[in-house]
């Protein structure tokens, strides 16, 4: 990983965002409709990390973005040298009266391998880290019982010790505009992501 020192420099100028969301046709930035929460999470690629959640019941939008490193406002070339210590991100703006952050966590654990480490699938490099940027003390609780459960699921199938980042959520820059649903935009475009086939136990705490 690089450090703050090492880091590219960035910039001060935001990325353009889209206005509307290519699939839900809601907004991709704030301010959100009142009594809606955020998740952000990194499972490898963000292409088709963000297809994963824009499918689910109860999710308002979703964006991809880079986040958990040093970098203001990369590029996407930038997050890929490695230098900015971002992973790809996913931000997860969901209805928690219609659907739960354990809801959100299980797509999160069943939808990637979270023991690859610094990779997923061949995909390599520390971008494309797994990662939960929790935004609130119950975020935090709920992410840590489900990475504690999903271990003892993923070691009693074979499988080593989960490497997912846990960390409070710092900024979510937002990637280029083409990135963003990208999956909708290029429907046969590429997707490296892959589960490990391991249900995931949900609802052990309230979100």
């Amino acid at each position: 990983m690089v450090t703050a020192d090492e880091a590219l420099p960035g910039r001060d100028e935001r990325m353009p965002v889209p206005a509307r969301h290519e699939i839900l046709n809601t907004p991709l930035e704030p301010p959100f409709p009142d009594g809606l929460e955020q998740a952000v999470v990194g499972m490898g690629c963000f292409w088709g990390a963000e297809r994963v959640f824009w499918r689910a019941p109860g999710v308002y939008t979703t964006a991809v973005g880079y986040a958990g490193g040093f970098t203001p406002n990369p590029t996407y070339e930038e997050a890929c040298s490695g230098r900015t210590g971002h992973t790809e991100a996913v931000l997860v703006v969901f209805d928690p009266k219609q659907t739960s952050y354990d809801e959100i966590l299980r797509l999160f654990w069943e939808n990637h391998d979270p023991t690859h480490g610094m990779r997923q699938g061949n995909d390599v490099g520390t971008q494309y880290r797994s990662a939960i940027y929790w935004t609130n003390d119950a975020q935090r609780a709920a992410a840590e019982a489900s990475r504690d459960a999903y271990q003892q699921e993923l070691t009693r199938a074979g499988y080593g010790e989960i490497t997912t980042e846990l960390a409070e959520a710092g900024p979510f820059y937002y990637a280029e505009d083409y990135h963003q649903q990208y999956l909708a935009k290029v429907p046969n475009g590429y997707c490296g992501l892959g589960g490990t086939g391991v249900a995931c136990p949900v609802g052990l705490t309230t979100s």
